[in-house]
Formats: C-alpha cells, structure tokens, sequence
C-alpha cells in the first residue's frame, strides 16, 4: 500500500481542523460600551475654543443655543452706511468757497474794466488836442490831472547832469533810457524851472557820452512830449544809487533833488519809423515813444477766467452735493456683539 504525499496531507489538516483553532475578528455589532467611539468631525475655526466640558443627557456639549439669553447674529439688523465714514468733511467748504471767490474776482474784474476803458477813452482825448506850452512852475499835485497831456518845452539839455536807468530792453536789445535836465529860462521869472526829460532809448555799447556824439545837442533845442505822473516803485525794483550813478527806475522827486530840477517828468515823443529808428540806434540818438497810450487792459480775460472757473468749480460742487453713493461703495455695518 502507498503512502500518501506529504503536500496532500498539509491540506487534508487544514481542512479539518477544529473551528475552535480558528482566528476570530471580533463583530462591530459585538463591541462594549466601553470601546472607544470614532472621533467625530470639528469645526477648523471651533478648534481653538475651549470647548466646555459639561455633557448633556444626550452625550454631546451644550450649545451656545441652549442659553435662553443668547443672541444671534441675525437678530441685529443691518445698517447701510457709507464707505469712508461720514458724508462730507472740510473738503466740501473748501470747493464752496472756490466758486463763491472766483464770482467776486470776476464782478471785481468788471468794475476794473470798466475803470480801465473810462481811463484810457480820456487819455487818448488829449492825445488829440494840440500841444500845450509848459509854463515855468509847474504845480506836482496838479500833473495827475495832465498825465498823458501833450506838451512842449524849450530850453538848454544838461548833458553833465545826465542820469542812465537802466537795463531796460527795446526789441529784445539791452539798453538804457537817457532822462537828461533841460534848464529853461523865462522873462520876468527867476525862480527854477528846469525839468526832467526822457529822451528815449539808447543801445547798451553807446553808453558812454564819448560813444554817441550826435546825440549831445548843443544849444537851445524845443522838446514835443507827453506829461506823465511820477512812476510807483515796484517792490522786487531795487534802490536807486545816485551817487554812484545807478538808476533802476524812474524816481521823479529823487531825481529832481539830486539834479535840482522841478519833480516834472516828460517823455519826448517821435513818429515810429523803422528806418529812422535803426539810424538812431547806430548814432547813438535817443529813440523816443511813440504819442499813445501804453496802458494795458486785459481785464476782459481775467473776467472769462474767473467767470468759468466758478461755474466750472460750482458744477463739480453740484455733482458732489447731488450724486448718490454707488451701491458699490455701500457697506453693511455689522454689530459688535457679533
């Protein structure tokens, strides 16, 4: 009789061996209450709270819900406000008062223009009129009167009391202008009647007295001019330093003491000519003004600046007073309970 395979009897063991021999894995079903339950899922943001460790009758903790004093989140009703806090600040005053200011410069600007106008209307009126004869005295406070008045003069020049103010620019070229005392003599009249002239404009290069002979006139000579008020001294103008021959601006009564002269200041006058103003500029003669008035008027601009500037400004304020807040910029105010 054969013996059977030993791989045959390992399985015919296996087979029948008792069930008692058997791992068992224990049945969910199975377990105690004392096995430790799964743990279940928490809240990220809930993680870091103390979680209270008093346990209801159902076996999980209390909730904030379960006090009768609690209050929730949407018991507090929202409110709208707006984005940035309040509704307007100082910058508001500020672009009232713009408007309000640009309207009065401009209701300022008119009654100048019309000053302006009035003045230069009667100006040009006795550019007009014939030439008035200088008397020997001429009373100061009564110039103002006569300010653009045509007049003549005759008399002698002091060439040796000549006075330079300068620089003063004459189509773009540097220069000075010449004020040179004419002494003037009257019968029957001893007191001074020397006055101050402005004979016009010479280039820088023929400064000096030896450079433009032709224009020093020897003897009596007859001056056709206008009759103009003491000028008013820019404060950004230095001083003038007559000692040392320095002149920055037309000082009338300055002037006057320190030549001795009448505080009457007139400026030669000459009919503009290109040609005859080049071969005065090569000689060295004086270049005089021309008869009208140089005064300028530019209200009528500084009236539609100011004018649009505060409509411009007034409609800006509109928009800001009137336009609502876009729904993008509204904001819910939460409570701080929260």
């Amino acid at each position: 009789m054969t013996r059977p395979s030993p791989i045959l009897k390992n399985v015919a063991s296996l087979a029948f061996r008792p069930t008692s021999l058997r791992a068992t894995r224990p049945s969910p079903l199975t377990l105690s209450a004392s096995s430790p339950s799964p743990k279940s899922w928490v809240c990220p943001s809930c993680s870091n709270k103390q979680i209270p460790s008093r346990v209801s009758r159902r076996g999980y903790a209390s909730q904030p819900a379960d006090n009768p004093e609690f209050t929730s989140i949407l018991d507090n009703p929202p409110q709208l406000v707006r984005a940035g806090g309040k509704k307007h600040g100082w910058g508001l005053l500020v672009l009232a008062f713009i408007p309000a200011t640009a309207f009065v410069l401009g209701c300022w600007q008119v009654q100048r223009l019309g000053w302006k106008t009035e003045l230069i209307a009667r100006f040009e009126d006795r550019l007009v009129r014939d030439p008035l004869p200088l008397p020997p005295a001429v009373d100061p406070s009564a110039i103002k009167d006569f300010d653009y008045r045509r007049v003549t003069a005759t008399g002698t020049f002091r060439h040796d009391q000549e006075m330079l103010i300068g620089p003063r620019l004459h189509d773009g070229d540097d220069g000075y202008l010449v004020i040179t005392p004419l002494e003037r003599h009257f019968e029957g009249y001893n007191g001074n009647a020397t006055i101050l002239v402005c004979r016009g404009w010479i280039p820088k290069d023929k400064a000096a007295q030896s450079a433009r002979p032709e224009g020093l006139p020897r003897g009596e000579v007859t001056v056709q001019g206008l009759l103009r008020e003491p000028w008013k001294k820019n404060m950004f103008t230095p001083d003038n330093k007559p000692l040392q021959g320095k002149f920055y601006f037309p000082d009338v009564a300055q002037m006057a003491e320190f030549t001795g002269s009448q505080p009457v200041w007139i400026e030669e006058t000459m009919k503009q000519d290109l040609v005859e103003s080049y071969d005065r500029m090569a000689k060295g003669v004086p270049i005089g003004r021309a008869a009208e008035v140089n005064l300028r008027n530019n209200h009528t601009q500084y009236i539609f600046t100011w004018f649009s500037l505060s409509l411009a400004t007034s409609i800006m304020l509109w928009m800001v007073v009137k336009k609502p807040a876009s729904m993008s910029r509204r904001r819910v105010r939460q409570s701080k309970e929260w």
